[in-house]
């Protein structure tokens, strides 16, 4: 019983593939698709404080994809949030962990901003005001996400 539970959790997950800092995964039934990278630091490797980026794909009439970032660490409770992406600046929302675009159209501006773009960054500030920036390269962004959304059309 316990290996016919397994065998179903592990198939409820899996990667659609990996293009440079970014993943597809697909989970669940019903699935659910996203795109997914972490921050990457000065120096080029790979942050691993638990911060993410994601381009979770949608299903239904607009079939918008939506971004969520999970942040490396905790913000103050009234810092404000900012995406930057190239010269394109986004207010974002959320709470003291993760951070989201406030509306449909902030979405999808965000999306094809990064599609055109080099590097993300998000900024905050904890809860003493220490500056808090999460970078992300986007080579490899624009394919993961399509590879997200293609992995759930059907």
């Amino acid at each position: 019983m316990l290996i016919a539970a397994a065998l179903a959790l592990a198939a409820e997950r899996g990667a659609l593939g990996v293009w440079q800092r970014w993943a597809a995964l697909r989970e669940g039934a019903p699935p659910r698709c996203f795109a997914i990278a972490q921050p990457v630091r000065d120096d080029g490797t790979t942050d691993r404080r638990g911060g993410f980026a994601s381009v979770v794909a949608r299903a239904g009439a607009t079939r918008t994809p939506s971004v969520y970032f999970r942040l490396s660490r905790p913000r103050g409770p009234d810092a404000r949030v900012t995406l930057a992406v190239g010269e394109r600046r986004f207010a974002l929302t959320g709470d003291v962990t993760s951070a989201r675009a406030p509306d449909v159209a902030t979405d999808r501006a965000i999306i094809a901003a990064l599609r055109a773009g080099r590097l993300m960054t998000l900024t905050t500030a904890d809860r003493v005001g220490r500056p808090i920036a999460d970078s992300y390269t986007l080579a490899g962004a624009p394919t993961a996400i399509d590879a997200a959304q293609l992995g759930c059309a059907g």
